[in-house]
C-alpha cells in the first residue's frame, strides 16, 4: 500500500510517500481501506514535536473507509460497513494518511451513506465541540434534539473547524448560538453553519451585542483564545456557565478577574479532546454519529466549511494548507472512492 511516514520531527518536507505492508488488524482491532485523511492542526504539531515511540509515523487522526478486514473477536459482519474514524494515530504509528490503516474497533463507527468527506471530518472538530458544549455544570452530558432547547451558545470564531463545529451540534440540539467573527466572508461562513446571530468583533461591541440577545449572559462559551478574550468571556459568561477553552491562540496565558467569577460560580474548563474523559468521549462519538446520521451536520461551502481536497502525494501541501491558516477543511483523498 502507499502510505506517508515520518522518521523525524520537523516541518512538512520530513513527509515521505513509501510503500507498506498492509497492516493486519490485531485482536480487537479493524482494516480500513482509508477513502478520505482529514487534515487537523494537531497534525502538523504532532509533526513537529510529538515523539516518536515507534520509529515512524503515519500522520492523521480522522478519517472515513471501508472495513476490509476485523481482528479476532470482532464481529465478521463489520466487513464491507462503511465508517469514520477517530483518533487513529493517538499513541499508535497507524494514521489515516495512506491507503489502509488499522484502529480499535470503537475507533470505528458506522458511517451509514453519508459522504467519506463528512466522515473525515468528523472527529478531532466534532469531538472537541461536544465536550465544550456539554462541560458545563448546567449543561446536558449528551446532545440531541431538544438537549439545548433553553440555552445561548456563545461560539468564538465561529469560521474556524471547531467553531464551525459547535455551531452545527449546538443548533442541532436547539441552541440559540452567538458567534464571533473578524470579517465579512466568516460572517457568511458563519451564518450559513446555522448561527442565530453573528457579530463581527472588528466592527462590533461583542459584550454590548450580546446582552441584547443574553441579558442574563450566555450558558457556555466554546472559546479558540482565551488570552485575547478572557475580559469579554468573564461578563458575558452566566450564573453557573462555563468557559471552555480548547486551544490557545494568540496566547498560552489568561488572567482572570476572579471576584466577578466567583459571584457567578463561573466555571473555566479546558478541553483536550485525547484525554478528556472516557465517559464523556463516548457520549461525543455516540452523539455525533448520531447527529451525523439525522443530517444535523453537513460539510461544504453551503455549511459553512469550505473543503480543500489534496491527494496522498501531496500531503506535504495538506498540512502547509492547515498550518497557514486555511479557512476550511483539509481533507486527503487515499483513493478515487470520494
Amino acid at each position: 500500500m502507499k502510505a506517508i511516514v515520518y522518521e523525524r520531527t520537523g516541518d512538512a518536507s520530513v513527509l515521505q510517500l513509501v510503500d507498506r505492508p498492509v497492516p493486519e488488524p490485531g485482536p480487537g482491532e479493524v482494516l480500513v481501506r482509508v477513502a478520505v485523511s482529514g487534515v487537523n492542526p494537531t497534525d502538523w504539531k504532532a509533526r513537529r514535536q510529538w515523539p516518536l515511540p515507534a520509529g515512524w509515523q503515519t500522520p492523521g487522526q480522522d478519517g472515513a473507509g471501508v472495513v476490509e478486514a476485523v481482528g479476532e473477536g470482532v464481529d465478521r459482519a463489520l466487513i464491507g460497513e462503511r465508517v469514520w474514524l477517530w483518533e487513529a494515530a493517538w499513541q499508535r504509528p497507524w494514521g489515516t494518511a495512506a491507503e489502509y490503516t488499522v484502529v480499535p474497533v470503537r475507533q470505528a463507527v458506522r458511517l451509514g451513506d453519508a459522504s467519506f468527506d463528512l466522515g473525515a471530518a468528523l472527529g478531532i472538530p466534532f469531538l472537541t465541540a461536544h465536550r465544550c458544549l456539554t462541560a458545563g455544570e448546567y449543561m446536558p452530558d449528551k446532545l440531541h434534539a431538544g438537549a439545548l432547547s433553553d440555552h445561548v451558545v456563545l461560539v468564538q470564531g465561529g469560521a474556524g473547524a471547531v467553531g464551525n463545529a459547535a455551531i452545527q451540534l449546538a443548533r442541532w440540539a436547539d441552541a440559540c448560538v452567538v458567534t464571533t467573527v473578524s470579517s465579512a466572508e466568516k460572517a457568511q461562513l458563519a451564518a450559513a453553519a446555522g448561527a442565530s446571530f453573528v457579530i463581527n468583533y472588528r466592527e462590533q461591541d461583542v459584550v454590548e451585542e450580546v446582552r441584547k440577545i443574553a441579558p442574563d449572559g450566555v450558558h457556555t462559551i466554546v472559546e479558540v483564545a482565551a488570552a485575547h478574550n478572557a475580559a469579554v468571556d468573564a461578563q458575558l459568561v452566566r450564573h453557573g456557565g462555563a468557559v471552555c477553552v480548547y486551544a490557545d491562540d494568540g496566547g498560552a496565558e489568561v488572567t482572570l478577574p476572579i471576584r466577578p467569577l466567583m459571584v457567578h460560580n463561573a466555571r473555566w474548563q479546558f478541553v483536550l479532546v485525547y484525554t478528556e474523559p472516557k465517559a464523556a468521549k463516548a457520549h461525543a462519538v455516540n452523539d455525533v454519529a448520531a447527529a451525523a446520521a439525522q443530517g444535523g451536520i453537513r460539510v461544504g461551502q453551503e455549511a459553512g466549511l469550505p473543503l480543500h481536497h489534496y491527494s496522498l502525494e501531496a500531503t506535504a501541501a495538506a498540512h502547509e494548507a492547515v498550518e497557514g491558516g486555511v479557512v476550511g477543511k483539509v481533507l486527503i483523498s487515499t483513493t478515487d472512492e470520494r
